[in-house]
Protein backbone atom coordinates (compact mmCIF):
# COMPACT_ATOMS: atom_id res chain seq x y z
CA UNK A 1 0.00 0.00 0.00
CA UNK A 2 1.29 3.27 -1.08
CA UNK A 3 1.07 6.29 2.32
CA UNK A 4 -1.77 9.08 2.18
CA UNK A 5 -3.05 10.41 5.70
CA UNK A 6 -6.56 11.40 6.39
CA UNK A 7 -9.48 8.53 6.28
CA UNK A 8 -9.20 5.44 3.96
CA UNK A 9 -12.48 2.60 3.67
CA UNK A 10 -11.59 -0.32 2.30
CA UNK A 11 -12.72 -3.51 0.88
CA UNK A 12 -16.13 -1.87 -0.02
CA UNK A 13 -18.30 -4.63 -2.47
CA UNK A 14 -20.32 -1.71 -4.34
CA UNK A 15 -19.95 1.87 -4.03
CA UNK A 16 -22.54 3.46 -5.71
CA UNK A 17 -23.47 7.03 -5.83
CA UNK A 18 -24.68 10.03 -8.72
CA UNK A 19 -22.39 12.50 -10.09
CA UNK A 20 -22.19 16.12 -10.39
CA UNK A 21 -23.11 18.83 -8.51
CA UNK A 22 -26.43 19.59 -10.03
CA UNK A 23 -30.34 18.01 -9.98
CA UNK A 24 -30.45 14.94 -12.68
CA UNK A 25 -33.26 14.18 -14.74
CA UNK A 26 -34.79 11.88 -17.09
CA UNK A 27 -32.58 8.94 -18.24
CA UNK A 28 -29.76 11.16 -16.40
CA UNK A 29 -31.14 10.80 -13.04
CA UNK A 30 -30.86 6.78 -13.00
CA UNK A 31 -27.28 7.62 -14.35
CA UNK A 32 -25.15 6.15 -11.81
CA UNK A 33 -21.28 5.17 -10.95
CA UNK A 34 -21.18 1.61 -9.66
CA UNK A 35 -17.52 0.76 -8.68
CA UNK A 36 -17.51 -3.25 -7.19
CA UNK A 37 -14.32 -3.83 -5.15
CA UNK A 38 -13.79 -0.06 -4.22
CA UNK A 39 -11.76 2.59 -1.55
CA UNK A 40 -12.68 6.29 -1.01
CA UNK A 41 -10.39 8.35 0.56
CA UNK A 42 -11.01 11.46 2.57
CA UNK A 43 -9.08 14.25 4.57
CA UNK A 44 -10.04 16.98 6.56
CA UNK A 45 -13.39 16.25 5.99
CA UNK A 46 -13.56 15.78 2.15
CA UNK A 47 -13.59 13.63 -0.02
CA UNK A 48 -10.20 12.71 -2.10
CA UNK A 49 -10.28 10.13 -4.62
CA UNK A 50 -12.51 6.69 -5.24
CA UNK A 51 -10.68 3.85 -7.02
CA UNK A 52 -10.94 0.04 -6.98
CA UNK A 53 -8.35 -2.57 -6.26
CA UNK A 54 -5.83 -2.13 -3.96
CA UNK A 55 -6.47 0.86 -1.82
CA UNK A 56 -3.81 4.10 -0.41
CA UNK A 57 -2.87 3.98 3.11
CA UNK A 58 -4.39 6.35 5.71
CA UNK A 59 -4.18 7.70 9.13
CA UNK A 60 -7.27 6.16 10.00
CA UNK A 61 -8.56 3.24 7.97
CA UNK A 62 -12.35 0.92 7.94
CA UNK A 63 -13.02 -2.14 6.40
CA UNK A 64 -16.41 -1.96 4.98
CA UNK A 65 -16.89 -5.81 5.04
CA UNK A 66 -17.55 -6.09 1.32
CA UNK A 67 -20.65 -4.08 2.06
CA UNK A 68 -22.98 -0.64 0.23
CA UNK A 69 -21.44 2.42 0.31
CA UNK A 70 -23.52 5.14 -0.50
CA UNK A 71 -24.02 9.20 0.20
CA UNK A 72 -25.00 9.94 3.10
CA UNK A 73 -29.20 10.60 2.54
CA UNK A 74 -30.22 14.13 2.57
CA UNK A 75 -34.09 14.88 3.48
CA UNK A 76 -35.60 17.43 2.05
CA UNK A 77 -38.91 18.39 3.02
CA UNK A 78 -39.00 18.25 6.96
CA UNK A 79 -41.18 20.28 10.19
CA UNK A 80 -38.70 19.62 12.46
CA UNK A 81 -39.36 21.49 15.19
CA UNK A 82 -43.17 21.56 16.82
CA UNK A 83 -44.47 21.08 19.89
CA UNK A 84 -46.97 18.13 21.16
CA UNK A 85 -48.07 15.06 18.56
CA UNK A 86 -51.46 14.22 17.06
CA UNK A 87 -51.97 11.01 17.59
CA UNK A 88 -55.86 11.65 18.65
CA UNK A 89 -56.49 12.59 15.47
CA UNK A 90 -55.84 8.71 14.38
CA UNK A 91 -59.33 7.45 14.90
CA UNK A 92 -61.02 10.39 12.69
CA UNK A 93 -58.50 9.69 9.75
CA UNK A 94 -59.38 5.72 9.92
CA UNK A 95 -63.10 6.82 9.92
CA UNK A 96 -61.95 8.40 6.57
CA UNK A 97 -62.62 12.51 7.79
CA UNK A 98 -60.76 14.78 5.08
CA UNK A 99 -57.67 16.54 6.31
CA UNK A 100 -59.54 20.03 5.34
CA UNK A 101 -62.38 19.25 7.81
CA UNK A 102 -59.88 17.88 10.41
CA UNK A 103 -58.09 21.67 9.70
CA UNK A 104 -61.43 23.34 9.79
CA UNK A 105 -62.33 21.88 13.13
CA UNK A 106 -59.22 23.05 14.77
CA UNK A 107 -57.48 20.23 14.26
CA UNK A 108 -54.42 19.64 11.74
CA UNK A 109 -52.00 22.38 11.44
CA UNK A 110 -53.39 24.30 14.24
CA UNK A 111 -53.98 22.14 16.76
CA UNK A 112 -49.72 21.46 16.45
CA UNK A 113 -49.68 25.52 16.58
CA UNK A 114 -50.89 25.44 20.29
CA UNK A 115 -48.59 22.93 21.75
CA UNK A 116 -45.55 24.54 20.06
CA UNK A 117 -47.11 27.64 21.50
CA UNK A 118 -47.21 26.46 24.55
CA UNK A 119 -43.75 24.71 24.21
CA UNK A 120 -40.35 26.62 25.37
CA UNK A 121 -37.44 27.21 22.55
CA UNK A 122 -35.37 25.00 25.21
CA UNK A 123 -37.97 22.34 24.87
CA UNK A 124 -38.47 22.44 21.31
CA UNK A 125 -34.72 22.46 20.67
CA UNK A 126 -34.15 19.52 22.69
CA UNK A 127 -37.14 16.96 21.22
CA UNK A 128 -36.18 18.12 17.80
CA UNK A 129 -32.62 17.09 18.96
CA UNK A 130 -33.81 13.94 19.82
CA UNK A 131 -35.05 13.68 16.04
CA UNK A 132 -32.11 14.50 14.84
CA UNK A 133 -30.19 11.52 16.83
CA UNK A 134 -32.46 8.90 14.83
CA UNK A 135 -32.60 10.52 11.37
CA UNK A 136 -28.54 10.55 11.50
CA UNK A 137 -29.00 6.55 12.92
CA UNK A 138 -30.89 6.17 10.05
CA UNK A 139 -28.45 7.71 7.17
CA UNK A 140 -29.56 11.34 7.14
CA UNK A 141 -26.45 13.21 7.08
CA UNK A 142 -28.28 16.82 5.74
CA UNK A 143 -32.09 17.77 6.29
CA UNK A 144 -34.39 20.83 5.53
CA UNK A 145 -36.15 21.92 8.65
CA UNK A 146 -39.88 23.93 7.91
CA UNK A 147 -41.07 26.44 10.41
CA UNK A 148 -44.85 26.86 10.02
CA UNK A 149 -46.03 25.94 13.66
CA UNK A 150 -45.92 29.13 15.03
CA UNK A 151 -47.87 31.67 13.30
CA UNK A 152 -46.71 34.75 14.67
CA UNK A 153 -43.20 36.47 14.24
CA UNK A 154 -42.47 35.68 17.42
CA UNK A 155 -43.30 32.21 17.41
CA UNK A 156 -41.52 31.71 14.01
CA UNK A 157 -38.33 33.10 14.98
CA UNK A 158 -38.47 30.91 17.66
CA UNK A 159 -38.51 27.84 15.46
CA UNK A 160 -36.24 29.04 13.11
CA UNK A 161 -34.14 29.86 16.29
CA UNK A 162 -34.28 26.33 17.78
CA UNK A 163 -33.59 24.87 14.00
CA UNK A 164 -30.39 27.62 13.59
CA UNK A 165 -28.86 25.91 17.03
CA UNK A 166 -29.40 22.61 16.52
CA UNK A 167 -27.47 23.20 12.69
CA UNK A 168 -24.34 24.78 14.95
CA UNK A 169 -24.45 21.93 17.42
CA UNK A 170 -25.35 18.37 16.01
CA UNK A 171 -24.04 16.42 13.75
CA UNK A 172 -26.78 16.42 11.05
CA UNK A 173 -26.03 19.96 8.74
CA UNK A 174 -30.18 21.43 9.21
CA UNK A 175 -31.06 23.73 6.60
CA UNK A 176 -33.83 26.03 7.66
CA UNK A 177 -36.99 27.51 5.24
CA UNK A 178 -39.24 29.97 6.56
CA UNK A 179 -42.94 28.85 6.18
CA UNK A 180 -45.22 31.23 8.01
CA UNK A 181 -47.47 30.76 5.23
CA UNK A 182 -48.56 27.09 6.81
CA UNK A 183 -52.03 28.28 7.96
CA UNK A 184 -53.81 31.16 8.82
CA UNK A 185 -53.76 31.37 12.58
CA UNK A 186 -56.56 31.95 15.10
CA UNK A 187 -56.34 35.50 16.22
CA UNK A 188 -56.65 36.35 12.35
CA UNK A 189 -59.43 33.92 10.63
CA UNK A 190 -61.57 36.83 10.26
CA UNK A 191 -58.48 38.65 9.04
CA UNK A 192 -56.56 36.74 6.13
CA UNK A 193 -55.40 39.85 4.66
CA UNK A 194 -54.25 41.25 7.79
CA UNK A 195 -51.85 37.71 8.51
CA UNK A 196 -50.60 37.90 4.57
CA UNK A 197 -50.01 41.70 5.11
CA UNK A 198 -48.09 40.40 8.56
CA UNK A 199 -46.29 37.93 6.89
CA UNK A 200 -45.06 39.86 3.62
CA UNK A 201 -44.23 43.06 6.01
CA UNK A 202 -42.80 42.27 9.42
CA UNK A 203 -42.48 38.07 9.51
CA UNK A 204 -40.19 37.83 5.69
CA UNK A 205 -37.93 41.08 6.36
CA UNK A 206 -37.08 39.97 10.11
CA UNK A 207 -36.12 36.10 9.20
CA UNK A 208 -34.16 37.68 6.34
CA UNK A 209 -32.47 40.24 8.11
CA UNK A 210 -31.44 37.70 11.05
CA UNK A 211 -30.11 35.31 8.28
CA UNK A 212 -32.71 32.58 9.69
CA UNK A 213 -33.68 31.11 6.68
CA UNK A 214 -32.61 30.15 3.24
CA UNK A 215 -35.76 29.45 1.71
CA UNK A 216 -39.83 31.02 1.48
CA UNK A 217 -42.36 28.17 1.58
CA UNK A 218 -45.82 28.53 1.17
CA UNK A 219 -48.94 25.90 1.62
CA UNK A 220 -50.88 26.80 -1.42
CA UNK A 221 -53.83 24.52 -1.68
CA UNK A 222 -57.85 24.67 -0.74
CA UNK A 223 -58.04 25.65 3.23
CA UNK A 224 -55.03 27.18 2.97
CA UNK A 225 -53.38 29.59 0.62
CA UNK A 226 -54.95 30.73 -2.94
CA UNK A 227 -52.53 30.87 -5.41
CA UNK A 228 -52.78 34.49 -5.40
CA UNK A 229 -52.06 34.68 -1.92
CA UNK A 230 -49.16 32.31 -2.09
CA UNK A 231 -47.34 34.62 -5.15
CA UNK A 232 -47.40 38.04 -3.23
CA UNK A 233 -45.80 36.01 -0.12
CA UNK A 234 -43.26 33.87 -2.30
CA UNK A 235 -42.49 37.18 -4.52
CA UNK A 236 -42.11 39.06 -1.19
CA UNK A 237 -39.60 36.20 -0.21
CA UNK A 238 -37.82 36.21 -2.93
CA UNK A 239 -36.94 40.17 -2.92
CA UNK A 240 -36.30 39.80 0.90
CA UNK A 241 -33.11 36.97 -0.36
CA UNK A 242 -35.11 33.69 0.35
CA UNK A 243 -35.60 31.07 -2.49
CA UNK A 244 -38.82 30.35 -3.15
CA UNK A 245 -40.30 26.99 -2.76
CA UNK A 246 -44.26 25.56 -2.71
CA UNK A 247 -45.83 23.00 -1.20
CA UNK A 248 -48.74 22.26 -3.89
CA UNK A 249 -51.09 20.18 -5.32
CA UNK A 250 -51.42 18.03 -2.81
CA UNK A 251 -55.18 17.66 -2.30
CA UNK A 252 -56.71 20.03 -5.53
CA UNK A 253 -54.69 20.84 -8.61
CA UNK A 254 -55.06 24.55 -8.43
CA UNK A 255 -52.36 26.05 -9.81
CA UNK A 256 -49.96 26.17 -7.31
CA UNK A 257 -47.16 24.47 -9.78
CA UNK A 258 -47.16 26.26 -12.49
CA UNK A 259 -47.39 29.66 -10.36
CA UNK A 260 -44.25 28.96 -8.40
CA UNK A 261 -42.52 27.53 -11.29
CA UNK A 262 -43.01 30.61 -12.98
CA UNK A 263 -41.18 32.42 -10.23
CA UNK A 264 -38.52 30.26 -10.12
CA UNK A 265 -39.16 28.07 -6.96
CA UNK A 266 -36.30 25.78 -6.19
CA UNK A 267 -38.74 23.01 -5.71
CA UNK A 268 -42.22 22.12 -6.13
CA UNK A 269 -43.55 19.53 -3.20
CA UNK A 270 -46.05 16.72 -2.66
CA UNK A 271 -47.44 17.16 -5.59
CA UNK A 272 -49.98 14.40 -5.49
CA UNK A 273 -52.34 15.79 -7.85
CA UNK A 274 -49.61 17.27 -9.89
CA UNK A 275 -51.26 17.67 -13.81
CA UNK A 276 -49.43 17.98 -17.14
CA UNK A 277 -49.32 21.88 -16.96
CA UNK A 278 -47.59 21.67 -14.00
CA UNK A 279 -44.94 18.84 -14.78
CA UNK A 280 -44.41 21.32 -17.93
CA UNK A 281 -43.61 24.64 -15.58
CA UNK A 282 -41.21 22.58 -13.36
CA UNK A 283 -39.42 20.94 -16.45
CA UNK A 284 -39.22 24.83 -18.44
CA UNK A 285 -37.90 26.78 -15.30
CA UNK A 286 -35.70 23.65 -13.96
CA UNK A 287 -37.83 23.48 -10.51
CA UNK A 288 -37.21 20.28 -8.79
CA UNK A 289 -40.04 17.88 -7.80
CA UNK A 290 -39.84 16.64 -4.44
CA UNK A 291 -42.39 14.17 -3.39
CA UNK A 292 -43.25 12.68 -0.13
CA UNK A 293 -44.22 9.19 -0.54
CA UNK A 294 -44.51 8.64 2.73
CA UNK A 295 -47.13 11.24 3.52
CA UNK A 296 -49.24 9.27 0.37
CA UNK A 297 -48.98 6.13 2.22
CA UNK A 298 -50.37 7.59 5.36
CA UNK A 299 -52.83 9.45 4.30
CA UNK A 300 -53.67 6.40 2.11
CA UNK A 301 -54.11 9.22 -0.87
CA UNK A 302 -52.57 8.66 -4.43
CA UNK A 303 -48.92 9.37 -5.28
CA UNK A 304 -47.48 11.94 -6.77
CA UNK A 305 -47.12 10.88 -10.94
CA UNK A 306 -43.01 10.51 -10.82
CA UNK A 307 -43.21 8.71 -13.90
CA UNK A 308 -44.12 10.93 -16.33
CA UNK A 309 -41.91 13.73 -14.34
CA UNK A 310 -38.94 12.05 -14.98
CA UNK A 311 -40.61 11.18 -18.28
CA UNK A 312 -40.74 14.68 -19.24
CA UNK A 313 -37.16 15.80 -18.20
CA UNK A 314 -38.41 17.15 -14.45
CA UNK A 315 -36.09 16.00 -11.37
CA UNK A 316 -37.51 14.05 -8.72
CA UNK A 317 -36.49 14.03 -5.13
CA UNK A 318 -38.02 12.18 -1.94
CA UNK A 319 -38.44 13.59 1.31
CA UNK A 320 -39.54 12.13 4.34
CA UNK A 321 -42.44 15.05 5.07
CA UNK A 322 -41.62 14.54 8.85
CA UNK A 323 -44.50 15.87 10.90
CA UNK A 324 -46.89 15.25 13.74
CA UNK A 325 -50.05 15.03 11.53
CA UNK A 326 -50.34 13.83 8.28
CA UNK A 327 -46.33 12.16 8.26
CA UNK A 328 -45.24 11.39 11.54
CA UNK A 329 -42.22 9.12 10.71
CA UNK A 330 -38.59 10.10 10.53
CA UNK A 331 -37.58 7.76 8.48
CA UNK A 332 -36.35 8.46 5.08
CA UNK A 333 -35.40 5.01 4.14
CA UNK A 334 -39.57 4.04 4.53
CA UNK A 335 -40.03 7.06 2.33
CA UNK A 336 -37.22 5.17 -0.15
CA UNK A 337 -38.85 2.04 -0.28
CA UNK A 338 -42.07 3.58 -0.64
CA UNK A 339 -41.13 5.72 -3.35
CA UNK A 340 -39.32 2.99 -5.17
CA UNK A 341 -42.33 0.22 -5.38
CA UNK A 342 -45.33 3.16 -5.86
CA UNK A 343 -43.50 5.35 -8.29
CA UNK A 344 -41.86 2.71 -10.03
CA UNK A 345 -38.50 4.11 -9.97
CA UNK A 346 -35.75 2.50 -10.21
CA UNK A 347 -33.05 1.76 -6.63
CA UNK A 348 -30.79 3.66 -9.18
CA UNK A 349 -33.26 7.02 -9.93
CA UNK A 350 -34.25 6.67 -6.20
CA UNK A 351 -30.97 6.92 -4.85
CA UNK A 352 -30.20 9.88 -6.90
CA UNK A 353 -33.67 10.93 -5.38
CA UNK A 354 -32.13 10.99 -1.71
CA UNK A 355 -28.71 12.06 -2.34
CA UNK A 356 -27.95 14.47 -5.76
CA UNK A 357 -31.70 15.86 -6.28
CA UNK A 358 -32.45 15.94 -2.45
CA UNK A 359 -29.42 18.01 -1.82
CA UNK A 360 -29.97 20.16 -4.87
CA UNK A 361 -34.06 20.82 -3.53
CA UNK A 362 -32.06 22.75 -0.89
CA UNK A 363 -29.01 24.26 -2.12
CA UNK A 364 -27.15 21.83 -1.75
CA UNK A 365 -25.72 20.18 -4.40
CA UNK A 366 -21.88 21.70 -4.76
CA UNK A 367 -21.23 20.63 -1.47
CA UNK A 368 -22.79 16.90 -1.02
CA UNK A 369 -25.01 14.40 -2.53
CA UNK A 370 -22.21 12.62 -4.30
CA UNK A 371 -19.28 10.78 -3.36
CA UNK A 372 -16.89 12.81 -5.77
CA UNK A 373 -13.36 14.52 -4.99
CA UNK A 374 -14.35 17.50 -3.29
CA UNK A 375 -17.29 16.85 -1.92
CA UNK A 376 -18.47 16.74 2.06
CA UNK A 377 -17.31 12.73 3.35
CA UNK A 378 -20.83 11.98 4.33
CA UNK A 379 -20.92 8.60 3.91
CA UNK A 380 -22.98 5.87 4.71
CA UNK A 381 -22.15 1.90 4.88
CA UNK A 382 -25.20 -0.10 4.65
CA UNK A 383 -25.58 -4.01 5.66
CA UNK A 384 -26.71 -4.79 2.40
CA UNK A 385 -24.24 -6.40 -0.15
CA UNK A 386 -25.82 -3.94 -3.02
CA UNK A 387 -28.04 -1.36 -4.24
CA UNK A 388 -30.56 -3.86 -4.98
CA UNK A 389 -30.92 -4.83 -1.55
CA UNK A 390 -31.73 -1.93 0.51
CA UNK A 391 -35.09 -1.17 -1.84
CA UNK A 392 -36.25 -5.01 -1.13
CA UNK A 393 -35.93 -4.88 2.48
CA UNK A 394 -38.20 -2.65 4.43
CA UNK A 395 -39.08 -1.58 7.53
CA UNK A 396 -35.16 -2.23 8.71
CA UNK A 397 -32.68 -0.12 9.26
CA UNK A 398 -30.27 -1.48 7.01
CA UNK A 399 -27.49 1.53 7.99
CA UNK A 400 -24.34 -0.26 9.53
CA UNK A 401 -22.33 3.11 9.79
CA UNK A 402 -22.53 6.87 9.66
CA UNK A 403 -19.61 9.66 8.76
CA UNK A 404 -20.33 12.85 8.66
CA UNK A 405 -17.50 15.06 7.59
CA UNK A 406 -15.33 12.24 7.56
CA UNK A 407 -15.99 11.53 10.91
CA UNK A 408 -17.61 8.49 12.17
CA UNK A 409 -20.84 9.55 13.79
CA UNK A 410 -22.90 6.42 14.65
Amino acid sequence: MSKASGMVIYNIGVLATPLGSAARAGKAQGDILILEDAWLSADGGVICETGTGAPPGGDIVFDAGKRLVTPGLIDPHTHLVFGGWREHELAMKLRGVPYLDILASGGGILSTVSHTRASSAAGLTEKARRVLDRMLSLGVTTCEAKSGYGLSLEEEIKLLEAAGALDKTHAVDVVSTFMGAHAVPPEYAEDRAGYIDLITDSMIPAVSGCGLAEFCDVFCETGAFTVEESERILAAGKKAGLTPKCHSDEINPIGGTQMASGLGAVSCEHLIMCEPAGILAMRDSGTIACCLPATSFYLDAGYAPARDMIAAGVPVAFGSDFNPGSSPTNSLQLAMNIGCFKYRMTPEESLTAVTLNAAACISRAGITGTLEPGKQADILIWDAPNLDYIFYRFGDNLVASVFKGGRLAV
